[in-house]
């Protein structure tokens, strides 16, 4: 194995664990001390916890075995080995955390009153820990892995399985805690799908423009003359009046959408302008890949 590929498998792996420490971090810190619920194989591990007293990490490491087990079998090594790594290193951070705070050394964040802040914080670094595993590949595995299974077999939607999944379990957690704790638990999880979203789309934002105009190239050269931005132009016929013409294509950062507008209605007023977001800029001007 050449060094290139040893420095890619790391770029992968450290945040990938990253990642489940985070999300170990935000379970045992702030959702189990204040009697809050989580979906999936997790929510079930907690569960486990609230009932019996069962250590979150054994659960999660025997429920997430076999299921680990049934999906290489399924979708085959290649679609199921950052899982490993995922539940390997969920087990990992939770066994250290539960041993940090048996042992004293972590005090965990509880509240008799201020739930809603106990679940802000819980949606952030549930939300934070899972975004990041999810941007590099990886899961965490439990319903992830029964879903991408059930998929491929019916063709059910990975999330509709999911979402058919967490409403049972946290419905099913009613039995052991009040359902105050269920409508703060709500918002934790809104609040994680929140900040997962933000984590895969990108921190860096940008916006693209598309201008259809009669005098695309001239706009094109100012663009690349006065902002140093690259510019595509793209061949288009109108369907109206059935005559060829240019679109420009122009991707720039929040500071430089004035100025670009600026510079398209110095060249033509009546030009007809789309601004889109865009996530995760990767190339020259932008963020590196």
């Amino acid at each position: 194995m050449n060094s290139l590929k040893v420095k890619n498998i790391g770029k992968t792996i450290v945040p990938i664990m990253l990642g489940t420490a985070v999300y170990a971090f935000g379970l045992l810190y702030f959702i189990v001390p204040n009697q809050l619920m989580e979906g999936g194989v997790t929510g079930i591990t907690i569960l486990l916890n609230y009932a019996f007293s069962i250590p979150i990490f054994l659960t999660t490491l025997l429920l997430n075995l076999p299921l680990f087990l049934l999906g290489w079998k399924v979708l085959g090594s290649n679609q199921i080995v950052y899982t490993g790594l995922g539940i390997g290193s969920l087990t990992f951070f939770l066994w250290v955390f539960e041993q940090a705070i048996d042992k004293g050394w972590l005090v965990p964040f509880t509240t008799e009153h201020d739930f809603i802040l106990a679940s802000l914080y819980a949606g952030v670094t549930l939300g934070l820990g899972l975004g990041i595993v999810f941007r590099y590949g990886g899961t965490t595995g439990g319903v992830d892995i029964v879903a991408r299974i059930l998929g491929r077999k019916f063709g059910w939607s990975m999330g509709q399985i999911i979402l058919v999944v967490d409403v049972i379990i946290i419905g099913a957690s009613l039995l052991y805690i009040p359902r105050e704790k269920i409508l703060y638990t709500l918002v934790a999880v809104f609040i994680a799908s929140r900040v997962i979203d933000f984590i895969q789309e990108g921190a860096y934002a940008a916006k693209a423009f598309t201008i259809i105009s009669d005098d695309a190239p001239q706009i094109a050269d100012l663009i690349t003359a006065e902002m140093e931005r690259g510019v595509t132009l793209i061949p288009a016929i109108g369907a109206y009046s059935k005559q060829a013409k240019h679109m420009v294509y122009c991707v720039v950062s929040r500071q430089e959408i004035r100025r670009l507008s600026q510079l398209v209605k110095s060249v033509d007023p009546t030009a007809f302008v789309i601004i889109s977001d865009v996530h995760d800029v990767m190339g020259e001007g932008f963020r590196e890949g």
